[in-house]
């Protein structure tokens, strides 16, 4: 059966889950986290693609960005080829690297973009790579430590996520802080990977009016696939 088009256009939020072939690695250590973020940050900026959030997990991780005028396809496929290749490099091995196409969910931004935020910055504990809020917020690999002010990325849209919690930066992190903490008793969210948010054609049309712009259908040979 043929894969259902991917729908995106300008203002598009999508949900991006990247996962490694047969639940390997994509990241084994430090060096490949930050090649990773290197290499994505410069092209999110380049890109004018927006950032809200973001996880690197040992086997697979999760985005949250808004299309600029490049399309999602062009700019996945060009941060996961860069990773692929330097990772087969690097150690020494051949063959895919990524579980087929990733999966990208398109996001309606009201409920979903605070709930997928906070469901996101909480994967490294959900994974059991840290252990509570206050490790979370030192984990240089995860988008949470940068929205409250530990560490600086360039590419990281905060600015547009703390507007949601309050005008002043101190208050928002504050509320931003509480709001993800509240979230680690609600566990694994099957409806923020995939449940409530648009996933085909026929979804679009909450999107489009809201959205006066120019829609992209992207199909199977527009996407990067397993590398």
């Amino acid at each position: 059966m043929p894969r259902k088009a991917r729908i995106d256009a300008p203002g598009a939020i999508h949900h991006i889950i990247i996962k490694g072939i047969e639940g390997k690695a994509i990241f084994i250590d430090r060096l490949d986290r930050e090649s990773f973020l290197e290499r994505f940050g410069s092209i999110i900026l380049e890109t004018s693609t927006a950032c809200y959030a973001w996880a690197l997990l040992t086997n697979h991780l999760h985005l949250l960005l808004r299309t600029g005028l490049t399309p999602l396809a062009t700019v996945m496929r060009r941060a996961l080829t860069s990773h692929a290749v330097r990772f087969n490099k690097r150690h020494k091995r051949h063959g895919h690297l990524f579980q087929n196409r990733y999966k990208s969910i398109l996001c309606e931004e009201n409920p979903y973009l605070l709930e997928l935020i906070r469901y996101i910055h909480l994967n490294p504990i959900r994974a059991g790579i840290i252990n509570d809020m206050n490790e979370l917020k030192s984990y240089p690999y995860c988008g949470h430590g940068v929205i409250m002010g530990k560490h600086e990325n360039e590419w990281q849209d905060i600015d547009y996520v703390l507007a949601l919690f309050g005008r002043k930066a101190g208050q928002a992190r504050r509320a931003y802080h509480v709001f993800v903490t509240k979230g680690i008793s609600m566990g694994r969210r099957s409806d923020l990977t995939g449940g409530g948010l648009i996933r085909s054609i026929g979804g679009w049309s909450v999107l489009k009016s809201s959205r006066d712009k120019k829609i992209r259908i992207k199909g199977e040979n527009s996407e990067s696939k397993g590398l």
